[in-house]
């Protein structure tokens, strides 16, 4: 029996863990055969590929990704590292700015299905709240505020 195409998948991410990059390539270009719109196989051929140092093949294979969903971060994050390290830092600049647009489109896109009622999903990130502060019951003495004796007997 076949295993799944799933299955090949994790297979060849269990192969690339190790860094048995060639294998993992192989098997994610089966998975490919089998089913050419596979988009995470697509993104991860293209990623196995950077690793090895081959930038133009990471840049062909993360196009492929691209035009399978042509507003995911990730490819878009990958084609900018890879068009990095090729040198084309203008390229590799308009995908990053892609894959920051493909983030806010996606914060925008799928709301979080935990949130309560009438959170407000575009709130600012706000900072943790200050642990309270206890006062002190007694303060200290404070000379400067002493008032003078009233009424008290000056010695010549």
């Amino acid at each position: 029996m076949t295993p799944s195409l799933q299955d090949q998948y994790d297979d060849a991410m269990f192969e690339f863990s190790l860094g048995n990059t060639d294998a993992a390539i192989q098997m994610l270009q089966s998975i490919l055969a089998a089913d050419p719109v596979n988009f995470d196989a697509q993104l991860a051929l293209g990623g196995a590929y950077f690793a090895k140092g081959d930038y133009p093949r990471a840049i062909d294979e993360g196009h492929k990704a691209e035009k399978l969903r042509p507003h995911d971060q990730l490819a878009h994050t990958n084609l900018s590292r890879a068009y990095m390290k090729a040198g084309d830092k203008t390229t590799a600049e308009h995908h990053g700015l892609q894959s920051r647009i493909a983030s806010w489109r996606g914060d925008m896109s799928r709301p979080d299905p935990n949130a309560k009622p009438g959170d407000d999903e575009l709130k600012m990130a706000q900072p943790p709240a200050p642990p309270p502060v206890k006062l002190p019951t007694q303060f200290p003495d404070m000379p400067w505020k002493k008032k003078p004796p009233v009424g008290g007997s000056h010695s010549h």
